[in-house]
């Protein structure tokens, strides 16, 4: 019974903690208002939003710029001239 007890509070409080942001890549990608906020926030205080969020900023940044990556290089048919 006390076993039960001490997994049932260890429970609870692992429930309490902090919770995940929702602000995941895939997110900031699909809002961009969100994104230039928060890449805004990341500049002026990156201590206070973390640096996992800032590196969630920048991957969202690079893949609305880049895309994602799925069209291939494709090189010229004919070798260039010099």
């Amino acid at each position: 019974m006390k076993a039960a007890s001490v997994f049932l509070t260890a429970l609870l409080l692992a429930a309490c903690g902090k919770s995940a942001s929702t602000d995941t890549v895939e997110n900031l990608v699909a809002n961009p208002d969100r994104l230039s906020e928060l890449r805004e926030q990341c500049k002026t205080n990156r201590a206070k939003l973390g640096d996992a969020q800032c590196d969630a900023v920048a991957e969202a940044t690079r893949r609305r710029f880049m895309g994602d990556g799925s069209v291939p290089y494709t090189p010229p048919t004919e070798q260039p001239k010099f």
